[in-house]
């Protein structure tokens, strides 16, 4: 089985944070985004992850080797692959091209699900769907009474369907779905623009693939900071429950942590009460503060601060009062 993660975009609606590192790698709950996702997918399969390929723009060789790390940990070889132009979904499935074969799992790197992703591997293809209260902007499915797809449409003004498309696909044959890809692209098939997968999937249901619709529990945001604040309290709520993550290579003194919360290794807190619902990165520092319902990344400084539905980058140095703050990384903030 073969995983393809295109996470090509910066995500512009998380700046300040993404200006130094790809939305993708932003922590939830102690993990980047993208480890969380290829994790919950490898769990529920029945054969093994043995390639997954990130699909990325001009991210710099610590972020490719970082990638390339959580693929080893996986057992997997990992591939980086380049999307230098952003032309759509299609395309950026097709700069993986060597890897689409056999069996392959597609999955977009930009929110963060709870789902049984567990399926039976001679179906031609599953595409995950969740129902939505106002699917214009996404792409949309239509089904019959079985759960098998009729009809693929790309974020019509006009409601077709609320089934959602999430962004995880799993298909049986991943040559044919890349020689669906390479004919969008050779006759300059678009659709609002782009060279959408939505047009591929289209092809393919037309030539007998047959798609099922697979629901997922829960759609995670994490497009802007609250979002992200919202589902790192999720996620900590499901992993950890009432109880902390903390690294035994972590240094609590004179300090209260209320659960859930995540700690990183080589992070000190002194005299702070620190949670509910916080996540703090590796190789940082608390003091004298309270911190609750909020991410801080790795080496950072908390002084005399207040944080509450905070989101505070990697290398700050921050001193100061109450505050519901986003920080980038290399910051200092001090009042």
């Amino acid at each position: 089985m073969k995983i393809i993660i295109p996470m090509a975009g910066r995500g512009s609606r998380l700046r300040p944070h993404t200006l130094t590192i790809p939305k993708p790698l932003l922590p939830i709950a102690g993990k980047p985004m993208v480890q969380r996702i290829v994790e919950d997918l490898a769990d529920s399969m029945s054969e093994k992850i043995d390639e997954i390929a990130f699909v990325i723009g001009d991210f710099g060789k610590e972020v490719e080797a970082h990638l390339l790390s959580i693929a080893n940990h996986l057992g997997a070889k990992g591939h980086i692959f380049y999307q230098t132009q952003p032309l759509g979904t299609a395309h950026a499935i097709l700069c993986a091209q060597e890897c689409l074969k056999g069996h392959c799992l597609v999955a977009f790197a930009d929110t963060l699900f709870q789902a049984d992703f567990s399926i039976d591997l001679k179906e031609d293809g599953v595409i995950w769907v969740k129902k939505v209260e106002d699917p214009s902007s996404f792409g949309v499915v239509k089904t019959d009474d079985k759960g098998i797809i009729t009809e693929f449409v790309e974020k019509s003004p006009v409601f077709v369907s609320d089934l959602a498309i999430v962004g995880i696909y799993y298909f049986r044959d991943g040559e044919s779905l890349r020689q669906e890809l390479q004919y969008l692209l050779d006759h300059d098939i678009k659709d609002k623009g782009e060279y959408q997968l939505t047009s591929a999937l289209e092809h393919l249901k037309q030539k007998g693939t047959r798609f099922r619709a697979a629901t997922i529990q829960e759609w995670l945001d994490c497009g802007n900071k609250q979002n992200i604040i919202d589902t790192n309290q999720r996620i900590l709520s499901i992993k950890q429950g009432e109880e902390n993550d903390i690294s035994p290579k972590a240094t609590i003194e004179n300090s209260v942590l209320i659960p859930p919360c995540f700690v990183g290794p080589g992070t000190t807190i002194r005299n702070s009460v620190v949670g509910p619902f916080v996540s703090l990165g590796d190789n940082s520092r608390v003091e004298n503060s309270v911190i609750k319902n909020s991410v801080i990344q790795n080496q950072t400084h908390i002084t005399n601060a207040t944080l509450s539905g905070s989101m505070i980058g990697n290398h700050v140095e921050y001193k100061g009062s109450a505050s519901n703050i986003s920080l980038g990384d290399y910051s200092t903030h001090t009042t």
